[in-house]
């Protein structure tokens, strides 16, 4: 559990805990995963919205950073989520 005492000594509340919990389990090695936001919502069982913010919080808080993807079409594809 060492990896997260950081997460449970901040003042995030559980919602944000979590998603950061899942973002780690499905990190790669240097830290980065791109799951969709509706995927985490279901994968968690909470709402789309709950979970923009609980990302939002994590930004904000300095767990993680956010990088937008796109297609070589140009449309929006995922986010990249790098753990720090």
């Amino acid at each position: 559990m060492g990896y997260f005492d950081s997460i449970y000594a901040s003042d995030l509340n559980h919602r944000a805990r979590s998603v950061y919990m899942y973002l780690k389990d499905h990190a790669d090695k240097d830290g980065q995963c791109w799951p969709g936001i509706k995927t985490i919502a279901a994968d968690l069982n909470i709402s789309v919205s709950t979970v923009r913010r609980a990302l939002n919080d994590l930004c904000r808080a300095g767990f993680i950073s956010k990088t937008y993807r796109w297609r070589e079409n140009g449309s929006y594809s995922s986010n990249l989520y790098q753990l720090l």
